[in-house]
């Protein structure tokens, strides 16, 4: 009787360790496929960008093609049909000086704007948060038109100063509805800590608040430079001419003509512009998801 019991309980403590370890492998299986899942796409658009035409497309000459490997050499053919045969060096310049003015205006309006929305006693600071917000969410399709008036009336046709006016009018609701949500989630007691300390109300935002708010602030900057750069609708209806272009508009209409797609410089151009974002957000993903969570909980 005595080895029966002693024997039940062995059984017993192994039961948790064994679910424990399938628990463990479960997770790891998880973990794989979803990082497959997120490598991949990087993985094909180097495959495409390096292989040689005959051995990109289906129904190559290459015998037993298998299209996830190289069954060539690779090649910088396409690489340098990218940067000989179109302007894709001024295209990142272009897109970069748009991207960054847009980033300074969308700080210099959304961190104030989120900062009084935050403090802004009752109700009234969540709905006009929520009402900023839905503005971003506003098709383009239904205001490119209105906006080409503006442009036009401005005299801005053809000139990056047009995506300058116009791309904060989604980028500043965005920034300030997040804004909003991590000043939130700093007490109060802090600032007023600082205040009979001696520091002003703005000493307090300066030295206590925005230090604090680093991790939204910098899921702002991430979050309106990545809108800009995919953004497509306002950079075809307001640029014309192919050196003012930037890299969301100029890498289609160089690389499409008609019904013929340069696949391998098309998945160059993704690669050089997608991969050094992934390295950013992939360094700074703990303040990013600290900046999208901040407030979630907090009233």
């Amino acid at each position: 009787m005595a080895v029966a019991v002693v024997a039940a309980r062995q059984r017993a403590r192994r039961r948790p360790g064994i679910a424990r370890v399938v628990g463990r492998v479960l997770l790891y299986v998880l973990v794989l496929a979803f990082t497959l899942f997120a490598v991949m796409p990087f993985y094909w658009m180097f495959l495409t960008a390096f292989k040689q035409n005959r051995d990109l497309y289906v129904g190559a000459t290459v015998a037993d093609h298998i299209p996830w490997i190289f069954n060539l050499p690779p090649t910088l053919e396409h690489v340098r049909l990218l940067f000989q045969g179109t302007p894709y060096l001024q295209w990142l310049g272009n897109t970069f000086l748009v991207g960054a003015v847009v980033v300074v205006i969308t700080l210099i309006t959304a961190v104030p704007a989120g900062y009084s929305l935050a403090r802004l006693v009752g109700r009234w600071g969540q709905r006009l948060g929520i009402a900023i917000f839905l503005t971003y969410l506003v098709p383009p399709t239904l205001l490119f038109i209105p906006f080409a008036r503006l442009v036009s009336v401005l005299g801005l046709q053809n000139s990056l100063w047009a995506l300058i006016l116009i791309y904060p009018t989604f980028t500043i609701p965005f920034g300030t509805w997040l804004t909003m949500g991590f000043f939130r989630s700093i007490p109060r007691e802090l600032e007023e800590q600082a205040m009979i300390d001696g520091q002003s109300r703005l000493g307090a935002i300066l030295r206590v608040v925005l230090p604090l708010s680093v991790p939204g602030i910098l899921t702002v900057t991430g979050f309106a430079f990545t809108l800009v750069l995919q953004e497509f609708v306002y950079a075809l209806t307001f640029i014309s001419s192919v050196g003012k272009m930037t890299v969301s508009l100029g890498v289609p209409v160089a690389l499409v003509r008609g019904d013929v797609y340069y696949w391998g410089s098309l998945m160059a151009a993704c690669l050089i512009t997608s991969l050094p974002l992934a390295l950013i957000y992939n360094l700074f993903l703990d303040r990013f998801i600290v900046g999208f969570t901040a407030g979630a909980v907090k009233g």
